[in-house]
């Protein structure tokens, strides 16, 4: 193992650092040898181990819409409705649960 002797500094805001360090201290990782796994992980993926990009589409804040906005929504969830485009709602939970790991 080579020996460590580099030094990295970097500024990032208190609230992230402060519940990164706490997840990392339950799982009984260091932060210095989290940030040493994923500089490993960069070289192995030869760029960020994670996709970056921007989300397809905002979800929609109801309490903000005009009435004439909100018909229009629900008027696109008819027509999603009546092609088809649409699952099950145990089927659209089990999906979240399994996309954020519940």
């Amino acid at each position: 193992m080579a020996a460590k002797s580099a030094n990295l500094y970097a500024r990032i805001e208190p609230d992230v650092k402060e519940q990164a360090e706490s997840i990392l201290s339950a799982l009984g990782i260091p932060a210095s040898n989290a940030i040493n796994m994923f500089y490993k992980q960069i070289i192995l993926n030869r760029g960020l181990p994670f996709e970056v990009k921007l989300p397809v589409a905002r979800p929609v804040n109801m309490a903000e819409l005009s009435e004439a906005e909100l018909n229009a929504e629900l008027e696109k969830g008819y027509a999603d409705i009546a092609t088809g485009r649409t699952k099950p709602a145990r089927q659209a939970f089990a999906d979240i649960c399994k996309d954020y790991g519940i």
